[in-house]
């Protein structure tokens, strides 16, 4: 065991410092490697080349080591210094809260108000395109109509809604314009 570790310690220490790159990291997976190796001392008369097999103790070591710590690092959180709120309140809720339902509902009350507002071949494409869910398809044949014309009155019937909100004061505030 002393003539394995005088042969080939600092060989396995260049090797945990290529691995690791920080000689703080380097001397601790060397001394892992070690004890692994001490621990299977029984091992040895069986090896028949030491160094890959102390190659390969070291880099499974090594493997061994990263992925606990990126299993470690997924369920950890590191919380800055000087920030006064719990990291977990700074999560959002899957729960929407009352204003923001309220919004909601105000939002899809001005909308549905102003698709009501479309001419009605505008209006009947987008409620079956988008209320109903029809495809494409479903709403040529419905409404007799290639799937072009269907096509061209979706863009047609979004753009004027879109021109009827920005138009209206009260629900300009809610139209974002990507």
């Amino acid at each position: 065991m002393e003539e394995l570790y005088a042969e080939y310690n600092r060989y396995i220490y260049h090797l945990c410092l290529k691995l690791t790159r920080n000689k703080a990291e380097a001397e601790d997976l060397m001394q892992e490697v070690w004890l692994k190796v001490v621990r299977y001392e029984s091992s040895i008369a069986e090896v028949d080349h030491a160094k890959a097999w102390l190659t390969t103790i070291c880099m499974n070591t090594f493997r061994d080591r990263y992925r606990k710590n990126v299993r470690r690092s997924k369920h950890i959180a590191n919380q800055p210094e000087g920030l006064d709120v719990s990291l977990l309140d700074l999560i959002p809720t899957d729960e929407t809260g009352t204003a923001e339902l309220l919004e909601k509902q105000d939002v899809s009350v001005m909308i549905r108000h102003k698709i009501s507002e479309l001419d009605a071949i505008y209006r009947t494409t987008i409620v079956y395109f988008y209320v109903h869910q029809y495809s494409l398809v479903e709403i040529a044949e419905t409404m007799k109509v290639s799937i072009g014309t269907v096509k061209s009155r979706l863009h047609r019937g979004k753009q004027r809604l879109k021109d009827m909100l920005m138009e209206d004061v009260r629900t300009r505030e809610y139209v974002v314009i990507a």
